[in-house]
């Protein structure tokens, strides 16, 4: 291989602290990619759950800019149980999704979300009042059961083209999961960004979602946007979108910022 091409290793970023941690869910160590503004006091606190490729170097780098943005912010690694890597025995994209989707079930993703989320509002310098979530693709998907019902400590979240059902192949009962069933539950407000021409996740599954989650009677935004197929946020992917990536982002601090950035009042002594 040209030297030219080798792969890099990870950009020195002088003003973040960021790296690996692992933490516990239940009897599992659970790994999680972490970032924070160094010398950060009294930061606000967000959880990732990503999509099905898992804590690719793209996941790391969104990480970081959340850092950059004044977060305190950890990536759940859905794949911890496996070796941190997804699936590799598949024959198909659709095979691929299958597998990955019975590796990262709700069951047993959703515990491991609120695990990353206790351990970063356990952390110093984090504000535990001031938590928030956000999930791509499949981890979109979890991040809708994990916040209808689920979540002990989410004040907002923002979901990137989540799948609101998982279909029966990818279930080990065998029986379609429908994430709307719950959607009523909804503890937070949320922002979902689905582009118009999806190819993966149905524009009208998403739509179903959001109307489903109004009834909770919490504040609930959607955004889509013209042109922009599944993954578009992806700036490593073929289907990267630069004009929503940029306006969903802009749309996503915003909204973070809205339900953050206030600082909670300190416990009682």
């Amino acid at each position: 291989m040209p030297e030219h091409i080798l792969p890099l290793p990870p950009r020195w970023e002088k003003d973040l602290e960021c790296g690996w941690v692992v933490f516990r869910s239940g009897a599992t160590d659970i790994r999680g990619y972490f970032a924070r503004p160094k010398g950060g006091t009294n930061l606000p606190g967000l959880v990732m759950a990503p999509e099905n490729l898992g804590v690719i170097e793209y996941r790391q780098d969104v990480t970081r800019r959340l850092a950059k943005a004044g977060y305190a912010a950890v990536t759940v690694d859905p794949y911890s149980r496996i070796g941190g890597i997804s699936p590799r025995d598949f024959a198909s994209p659709e095979e691929r999704r299958i597998k990955a989707s019975l590796a990262t079930l709700d069951e047993q993703f959703v515990p491991d979300l609120q695990a990353g989320a206790d351990w970063l509002a356990s952390q110093p310098g984090v504000d535990a009042g001031r938590m928030g979530a956000i999930g791509y693709c499949s981890g979109g998907g979890t991040l809708y059961s994990w916040v209808c019902g689920r979540s002990r400590n989410i004040q907002a979240a923002v979901v990137y083209y989540g799948a609101s059902s998982v279909e029966a192949a990818a279930r080990p009962d065998g029986r379609p999961l429908e994430r709307i069933a719950g959607a009523a539950r909804l503890q937070c407000p949320i922002l979902v960004h689905h582009g118009e021409a999806d190819r993966f996740v149905p524009l009208d599954g998403a739509r179903a979602m959001v109307e489903a989650m109004k009834k909770s009677g919490r504040h609930v935004e959607f955004q889509t946007y013209p042109g922009a197929d599944h993954a578009f946020h992806d700036d490593s992917h073929p289907q990267y979108h630069a004009q929503a990536a940029a306006l969903s982002w802009q749309r996503t601090l915003e909204f973070l910022g809205r339900y953050l950035s206030v600082p909670s009042a300190p416990a009682a002594g």
